[in-house]
């Protein structure tokens, strides 16, 4: 993240930042990754570290928020620089709650182990849309590191995909839990566990129109400024 700001102190603490921002991305897709890993196939361990994980991407939250709070007091940045310190912040809370969700996960996937639950089945449930979020997060974190307009409105097209199969995947689990209602409650945490995943996917749409709003100066959230690039959710790839 370049900025016109004169100070060579300001650039080196800002990349500072941003390679800890990278970190923490790299932290919670890995989070994610284990989370899901845990719930396809009941690894208590493999949730376990999931949660543990958690502390530490909250303990990079708190020093990144710190990290970009003194930026911003001790070289008081200016246009470009201030909107990219500011979307950096936006960008650290996002990431945290990526954390949270996979964390979501597996706690999920410990209680369903400890019921006796198989695993597999509810995880094909999940598993399109779990691997579209992944895919989400892992290009906008490349899409942030590469400053990449044109890769961030592209994954954005995407969210509206995985909220579609959320959708479908809701209706699904509320058929089978009225046929037979022995399956609610495991209904009831596979419907979590694709929440969280969307959630997930959410938190990487953001990320996205981060990257956008640096690059561009221009804040698309909420606007259909990309409309024009989403795929109708189920058509073409």
């Amino acid at each position: 993240m370049t900025g016109d700001h004169s100070s060579k102190q300001y650039d080196t603490d800002l990349e500072a930042i941003r390679s800890k921002v990278q970190l923490m991305g790299g932290l919670v897709e890995r989070q994610f990754e284990e989370a899901m890993g845990s719930f396809r196939v009941g690894d208590n361990e493999q949730a376990e570290r999931v949660i543990a994980a958690d502390e530490v991407v909250n303990r990079l939250e708190v020093e990144l928020d710190d990290a970009c709070s003194h930026l911003i007091v001790r070289r008081q940045p200016t246009a470009n620089d201030l909107r990219v310190v500011m979307a950096t912040i936006k960008i650290i809370t996002d990431l945290e709650r990526v954390g949270d969700e996979a964390t979501k996960i597996a706690r999920t996937s410990l209680h369903l182990h400890k019921r006796g639950v198989g695993l597999v089945a509810h995880y094909e449930t999940v598993r399109s849309i779990a691997d579209l979020a992944s895919d989400m997060l892992r290009g906008s974190l490349d899409a942030l590191a590469r400053l990449d307009e044109k890769q961030a409105r592209d994954l954005i097209a995407h969210d509206a995909i995985i909220d579609h199969g959320f959708r479908n995947i809701t209706r699904n689990l509320a058929t089978f839990m009225m046929e037979d209602p022995r399956t609610i409650s495991t209904s009831i945490d596979t419907m979590w566990v694709a929440k969280a995943i969307e959630r997930i996917g959410d938190h990487a749409k953001n990320i996205a129109e981060y990257v956008i709003y640096v690059v561009e100066g221009k804040d698309i959230r909420h606007s259909g400024d990309y409309a024009a690039t989403e795929k109708t959710p189920g058509a073409g790839a």
